[in-house]
């Protein structure tokens, strides 16, 4: 069984910075693909940032040039350090990893809130 956990969410000002953090418990598998969602209310899930097996990132256009994703693969954890949040930021993060076991299965954690005020 995979769990995943987040830490790392909380309540900062315009312009400051939070790092998430998402580790997998669990043993026997490998983490293919790395990735954190936003989730708002009434809203589709949106891809704020992902990184591939082989450590290349991926983010949304709204995030560009601010968060940046990365991983160790050592601890099966992946990080996302944003860097000047805005109020529309504020949601509900969930951390995803794709996680081979014979076949590849999708886990999301619980989700953390992060909260910018203006």
């Amino acid at each position: 069984q995979v769990q995943l956990v987040e830490s790392g969410g909380g309540l900062v000002q315009t312009g400051g910075s939070l790092k998430l953090s998402c580790a997998a418990s669990g043993s026997r598998f490998t983490i293919h693909r790395m990735g954190w969602y936003r989730q708002f209310p009434e809203k589709p899930r949106e891809l704020v940032a992902a990184i591939t097996p082989d450590g290349v990132p991926i983010y949304g256009d709204s995030v560009k040039g601010r968060f940046t994703i990365s991983r160790d693969n050592a601890k099966k954890t992946s990080y996302l350090q944003m860097n000047n949040l805005q109020p529309e930021d504020t949601g509900v993060y969930v951390c995803h990893e794709e996680v081979l076991i014979g076949t590849l299965y999708d886990y999301y954690g619980q989700g953390t809130q992060v909260t910018v005020s203006s």
